[in-house]
């Protein structure tokens, strides 16, 4: 097959100095002691969503403003919007209230004319934004437009983690992706479940991605499941199980169809072997 790496592209330099300015100071005034990320986050929409529109405040006090503009204008503030998982028992309302701007934030920016498949601003603005609603986030984390999250606060990302296209992050019950790990379009990664007899019974299970793993287009990994180093979910496959090491899983639900090449000796174990294999004492 031909190796087909990445195209190197660049904006003029004029266009850059823009998004490194304009990059800058949202940077500056997100860390700046004591800020109100509410505040900011309705600053920085209403100048994206209205450009050249004057004062914020001025225009919602108009009585010439419509009711449907003032809807609109509210709703460029997190304060005045609500989010699906504050509605969740489980949250934790202090850390929520944190992140909720920054998610509002994320969101929106993607639903603008700069956000979207912008992806040189897009990609840069969201790792500017991972790493201050994130557990933990790596070094050159890329994500690109309509990725969603539950909470945000129970995610851990590692170093040079790729999130493409209409990804569910569903982080409540806590998801770590470790080094590398690439998560196609469309993608559902959860970390709680319900029970089938009473849907308010929740149960959250850590859900964990190992380094080098590839989750593929459409394909979904349930609560709790552990996918190992190197491991691939292929499309449309739902993993209900733990995927042993360099193991690729397809179909509904989710079982190994094959080792990859480069795989360890010890991949090729079958279970039913590793489980009844002698112990040491």
């Amino acid at each position: 097959m031909p190796h087909l790496p990445l195209r190197t592209v660049a904006l003029s330099d004029a266009t850059s100095r823009v998004y490194d300015a304009w990059l800058a100071d949202i940077e500056g005034r997100l860390d700046e002691p004591g800020a109100d990320w509410s505040r900011l986050t309705r600053d920085v929409l209403y100048q994206l969503y209205y450009p050249g529109f004057g004062d914020y405040d001025q225009r919602l006090a108009d009585a010439r403003t419509s009711p449907a503009a003032r809807v609109a204008l509210l709703s460029l503030d997190p304060r005045n919007v609500t989010l699906e998982p504050e509605y969740y028992a489980d949250v934790d309302q202090a850390r929520f209230a944190r992140v909720k701007p920054l998610l509002w934030l994320w969101y929106s920016f993607d639903r603008s004319v700069a956000g979207g498949q912008n992806v040189e601003l897009g990609v840069r603005f969201r790792r500017m934004l991972a790493p201050r609603f994130f557990a933990r986030c790596g070094r050159n984390f890329k994500c690109f437009q309509f990725t969603e999250f539950s909470y945000g606060y129970n995610l851990e990302v590692g170093d040079d983690v790729v999130v493409h296209r209409y990804v569910l992050l569903d982080d409540r019950g806590g998801i770590t992706l470790g080094n590398r790990v690439s998560i196609s379009d469309y993608a559902n990664i959860y970390s709680h479940t319900h029970s089938i007899v009473d849907q308010k019974d929740v149960t959250n299970a850590r859900t964990v991605l190992e380094d080098d793993v590839r989750i593929t287009y459409h394909a979904t990994v349930l609560a709790g499941v552990k996918v190992a180093r190197n491991a691939m979910v292929g499309a449309m496959a739902v993993a209900t199980k733990d995927v042993r090491a360099y193991h690729v899983n397809v179909g509904i639900p989710a079982k190994s169809i094959r080792v990859k090449p480069n795989a360890p000796p010890e991949s090729y174990i079958t279970e039913r072997v590793a489980r009844h294999a002698p112990q040491e004492p």
